[in-house]
Parts: structure tokens; sequence; C-alpha cells
């Protein structure tokens, strides 16, 4: 009877088994890269991001101070995009949040008011994709 007893529990042990592992495969789908933070200025004469060249695509934040005494609305032109133009006060911060593609962008700064001179833009350089994150430890 010992015996019939182990192949029962034997039989009920590899029936759990085989109904666990189903017959669906889960894959490890890649998580987007690392968001890339940019910082840049306003500044009376051109607007600068730091960095601007040897960045990968994907997700990126630039973080804008308008050192200027003026308002000016940003936005970002490029490869894939077409920013709307969003306000920043003087002496305040914008950030934009914006997952680029390969290319080349350009970061403006314009305000209402005629000026003498216009504010150069900056030249955003992206080349490749990053890789993704998955290797990447302390991640949300």
């Amino acid at each position: 009877m010992g015996g019939r007893a182990m192949a029962t529990v034997a039989a009920a042990g590899a029936a759990i088994l085989v109904a666990g592992c189903g017959d669906q495969d889960f894959e490890n789908k890649a998580r987007p890269a690392v968001r890339l933070q940019l910082t840049g200025v306003i500044q009376q004469d051109k607007v600068t991001v730091s960095p601007s060249r040897h960045l990968g695509a994907g997700p990126f934040e630039i973080t804008i101070s308008n050192q200027t005494d003026k308002r000016h609305t940003v936005k970002i032109e490029g490869a894939s995009i077409t920013q709307p133009a969003q306000p920043v006060d003087a002496g305040d911060t914008l950030t934009i949040r914006r997952t680029l593609d390969p290319g080349t962008y350009k970061l403006s700064a314009g305000s209402k008011t005629a000026a003498r001179k216009e504010i150069q833009p900056a030249t955003l350089n992206v080349g490749a994709k990053r890789r993704d994150s998955n290797s990447d430890l302390m991640l949300p």
C-alpha cells in the first residue's frame, strides 16, 4: 500500500508540474532607454543646450533656464517633430520631455516684441538609437 500511495503522490506532482508550465511563452520585453537629461540656457543672443552632440535617440528631458529679462516662447523642431511653442517667463525654467528620433533638431526661443538681434537657436545632433535599459539597476 505504501508503494501505491507514493505512486499517487508522484503522479499528482507530475500533473501539477505539467499544468503549471502551460503552453504560453513569456518574452522579456525591452524597457526603453534611460531618459537623458540635458540643460539649456536662453541668453540675450543665443540658446545653448549641453550636451548637444553624440546623443543617442530615445527619451529626453531638456530643462531650459530663461536668463533674460523678457518672456520667451521655446520650441523644438527637427527630424521627427515640431513641438508647439511653450512660454517661459524671465528668470524661470521650462522642462520639455520628448522622445527624439535620429536627426538634427533646433531649439529656439522667441518673443512677441521686436528684437534688435535674433536669438540664435541651439542645435541638437541625435544619432542612432540608445540601447535599452534592461540591464540597468535601480530604475523605476
